[in-house]
């Protein structure tokens, strides 16, 4: 399969589903959801330019150091291991979690009640809603020290989620705004269809289909853990690393509970492969 993508006898979203699906990721698990990349930076234009580098994202990098300042925090972050920290690592919080995925999706059900159940009951706070494709990359690729997700396939394929249809009460942010549909970038004009069109016209762009194995490498391959991906600043606490802690050999109950609730809650790393 890997020669057929290499050739682009296969598209990049059927490689990256084979991907997940091979890192055991699928569609019945929430927890182990599959995982996509980001792969434009470019929220705010009029016309989305599929030709100039600048409108994609740098798939050689996690999410955590796409800007040179907030890459410069997470090193920092790793070298200080703060004291409450138990481990080494860059990054607390994971790229994709049960919470992660059901916040993406919370307009269908049955995510709408997977969303709340893990909120406890009812919608989040409206501010922290996924309300807009913008201020999410904003959040995971600048802003947020606790933000460092990635995408759902979904995001390549179904308009559907994008859209409030059955009129969920989300609740008004502190600017006034009453949640309902996404909001879109400009370039997709308010209309989902036009926004999935394009977005999968990125994902199968020349320029990613040129760097896509660069993200590969950070989510499925050599540069998961180990100093590689020290390196690559892409380390994230051990709990995330479920394949790689013998839980068998935990023998306190309350710890092995711990880790277990932390992986489920938090999410995983995807099996190498």
């Amino acid at each position: 399969v890997s020669l057929s993508w290499q050739k682009r006898e296969i598209s990049n979203f059927d490689y990256l589903m084979y991907l997940n699906t091979l890192a055991g990721r699928s569609y019945n698990d929430c927890m182990q959801y599959p995982v996509f990349p980001w792969v434009l930076a470019d929220y705010h234009s009029q016309t989305l330019d599929l030709t100039n580098p600048h409108t994609f994202r740098d798939l050689s990098k996690p999410m955590g150091a796409q800007t040179a300042e907030r890459k410069r925090k997470f090193i920092q972050r790793y070298n200080e291991v703060e004291k409450n920290l138990s481990a080494q690592c860059h990054y607390c919080t994971h790229y994709s979690s049960a919470i992660i995925v059901a916040s993406y999706l919370v307009r269908m059900e049955p995510f709408t009640q997977t969303f709340c159940s893990l909120q406890g009951g009812s919608f989040d706070v409206a501010d922290r809603m996924f309300h807009s494709v913008k201020s999410t990359w904003d959040s995971a690729a600048r802003d947020n020290m606790s933000d460092v997700r990635e995408l759902i396939p979904e995001f390549f394929y179904l308009p559907e989620f994008l859209t409030n249809a059955n009129h969920f009460e989300l609740g008004r942010m502190q600017d006034g705004t009453v949640l309902g549909d996404v909001q879109l970038p400009p370039w997709a004009d308010g209309d989902p269809h036009q926004f999935i069109h394009l977005h999968r016209q990125a994902l199968e762009s020349d320029f990613v289909s040129a760097h896509l194995h660069r993200w590969i490498d950070l989510i499925f391959g050599y540069k998961q853990h180990g100093s590689a991906a020290v390196e690559a600043i892409n380390t994230y606490h051990p709990y995330f690393y479920g394949d790689k802690m013998d839980l068998n050999n935990i023998k306190d109950p309350l710890i092995k509970s711990t880790i277990l609730g932390f992986i489920s809650n938090f999410g995983q790393i995807p099996k190498q492969v």
